[in-house]
């Protein structure tokens, strides 16, 4: 009897957690790839700079890899592409807006032979066994879609990131119609987004932001105006550019993402504003403040960010004062709460006026709450269902949201990092694991710092660092010049109250090398004893433990 062939769903990033979206679909001999996003450093990860997907699997399995789709142009979503592309020789489909903020990256890294492949809604593309359709959703970035899946044991399908807009910037209304086909059709598992999963009702559309710029304009007629907001948000940066036009404002535009996305953007046809209108942030000087916007990045409160060194009084093209009205057009991630409201106590010490999403409807979510995602589930009736996109606790609470639509909870899976989930038409279940986490970059460095550097860095942040530099004469075991001991985040060794310390701790290192047999030694046997000394007496001394570097010469 001919044994059934299933498919495996292989997550390498993008659950149970927020960011570094990577799914790999397998069946047989091929695989297709899903997203490959990154995730932002924690506060645990001192120095690093991006985090991206471990591809071990996909490497274990080079020639399998058929594929790259990209569902939309956030980072979490395609921010690991130049990554991916190095190794793996694929051809890459997103949207032209998309696969425009992909090609600048690629132009960054120098990376020039990338086979981009632009689609559309309802576009089919044939990936060996795969067949895939791309489906038009909305998202706070123009160019987002849904992707149906035709496989051989059935259609999964794949909702990447989205929100049921009604009222969309632009007119394109998320392709309900079509979704609704395919799940009359029948669709064996879905994929679906949870990072809203626990707020009730919809989400507001974009047409309320609209409205709220545009009293904000209205009121602010004889004033500067600034708005930050996320650089990729094409549609929003389209409508706070119409309204500028409506109230006769020249826009400036300020932070290298922000003219990237917006020209990227207006080659592709995703923006559109007639040139006049845009002034140089370098001549803005002569321009009244009622007739300026300037455009700008750092909602989150970016250390360098535009909108954070206007804030701290560093950027000299731009000085705030009580005539600006500065609005803050974008939600503070978690995490980013004590960097956000820094920049606004700033701004406000400075005398502007501050609007933000506390205070007023100037940002709205591009994620599905619950009802959207009740839709979702309704009109796809599929048989098996994995939440992605979201921690733990979203991916539970999706599940849990359907089970009360009626599906059995053996029909579905909550997923981790690594996990292989196997699918045939009639069963559901893990059935592995592959080698999943994230692999950190730190300047041109991809995964050269790993656990051990970052356990050292964290100690060097919290403890500082002892250096203790001594000579030793090999032959008699006697310690030829030094020991000289150098401080850095540890105790400045320059105050008064610190000689007496460095005069113990000299004595410290002295008595340790007294009880080494200098017969049968070795330096590394040296550097061991001097800091098992050195950090037992700090220790009960006073209680700390700073990094502990002997530098140990021979003479």
């Amino acid at each position: 009897m001919k044994k059934t062939k299933n498919l495996k769903v292989i997550f390498l990033g993008g659950v149970g957690e927020i960011g570094k979206n990577m799914t790999a679909f397998e069946y047989g001999d091929e695989i297709i790839v899903v997203d490959a996003g990154l995730a932002f450093p924690t506060a645990d990860m001192p120095g690093v700079d991006l985090v991206i997907p471990d591809v071990t699997y996909l490497r274990q399995n080079k020639d399998k890899v058929k594929g790259l789709i990209l569902t939309h142009g956030h980072e979490d979503h395609i921010g690991a592409v130049p990554y991916i592309l190095r190794e793996f020789k694929i051809p890459v489909y997103g949207t032209r807006l998309t696969l425009g903020m992909v090609e600048h990256k690629l132009q960054e890294q120098h990376i020039t032979d990338a086979e981009l492949i632009p689609i559309s809604n309802k576009s089919v593309v044939r990936l060996g066994k795969f067949v895939c359709e791309f489906v038009h959703v909305s998202h706070s970035v123009a160019g987002s879609v849904a992707v149906s899946i035709t496989t051989p044991v059935g259609v999964v399908f794949v909702t990447g990131d989205f929100k049921v807009d009604y009222t969309p910037l632009g007119g394109e209304i998320m392709d309900l119609n079509r979704i609704a086909e395919i799940g009359k059709k029948g669709v064996l598992l879905l994929l679906s987004e949870s990072t809203n999963v626990e707020r009730e009702g919809y989400t507001m559309s974009e047409s309320v932001v609209a409205a709220s710029i545009d009293r904000i304009f209205m009121e602010a007629r004889d004033r500067r105006i600034i708005i930050a907001t996320f650089a990729s948000n094409v549609d929003r940066l389209q409508q706070i550019i119409d309204i500028a036009v409506k109230y006769k404002r020249k826009v400036a535009i300020s932070g290298r993402s922000m003219l990237n996305n917006i020209e990227i953007a207006k080659k592709v046809g995703a923006i559109n504003y007639n040139e006049k209108i845009i002034v140089d942030i370098d001549k803005i000087s002569g321009i009244p403040d009622k007739n300026l916007l300037i455009l700008s990045t750092g909602t989150q409160g970016e250390p360098m960010s535009a909108l954070t060194r206007m804030a701290n009084g560093g950027f000299n093209k731009v000085k705030i004062g009580k005539n600006d009205t500065i609005i803050i057009s974008g939600s503070t991630i978690p995490g980013n709460e004590k960097d956000v409201y820094s920049v606004i106590n700033n701004l406000y010490r400075l005398g502007a006026q501050v609007i933000y999403d506390k205070i007023a409807a100037i940002h709205v979510s591009g994620h599905a709450c619950r009802e959207e995602l009740k839709l979702i589930h309704t009109l796809l009736k599929p048989k098996f269902f994995i939440p992605v996109h979201g921690e733990y606790r979203h991916l539970k609470q999706h599940a849990d949201l359907a089970h009360m639509l009626g599906m059995s909870y053996d029909n579905m899976v909550i997923p981790d990092i690594g996990d292989i989930v196997a699918v045939t038409g009639r069963k559901i279940a893990k059935a592995g694991t592959a080698r999943g986490g994230g692999v950190l970059v730190d300047g041109l460095g991809v995964g050269d710092v790993g656990n051990i550097v970052l356990k050292d860095r964290l100690e060097l942040s919290s403890e500082g660092i002892l250096l203790i530099v001594l000579g030793m004469d090999r032959t008699s075991g006697t310690i030829s010049s030094g020991p000289e001991i150098i401080s850095r985040g540890f105790i400045y060794t320059g105050a008064e109250t610190s000689f007496e310390l460095m005069d113990e701790l000299r004595s410290v290192v002295r008595s340790a090398l007294k009880n080494i047999d200098f017969k049968d030694f070795s330096m590394n046997q040296v550097r061991v004893s001097i800091v098992k000394a050195v950090r037992g007496y700090l220790g009960r001394k006073i209680k700390r433990r700073p990094m502990v570097l002997p530098i140990v010469y021979e003479s």
